[in-house]
């Protein structure tokens, strides 16, 4: 049950927050923003490895599409 404990008080929202997801929620996405998100994505699940880095991922990112 301690793990849960967090989840027992709903907090308030945080307003700046709010205003940002409010202000960003109709921002088109462009192609170069949608594969950062995925080069990102990637990097945050890669395993941690000193050899691992976003700018790695980002040409194994070129290369895959390369291929494609």
């Amino acid at each position: 049950m301690a793990d849960r404990k967090q989840f027992m008080e709903i907090k308030a929202a945080d307003a700046e927050l709010l205003r940002l997801l409010e202000e960003t929620k109709n921002a088109p996405i462009t192609e170069e923003l949608l594969r950062e998100q995925r080069i990102s994505f990637a990097y945050g699940n890669a395993l941690n490895s000193e050899s691992t880095t976003k700018e790695r991922v980002r040409r194994a990112s070129r290369y895959l599409s390369f291929l494609t």
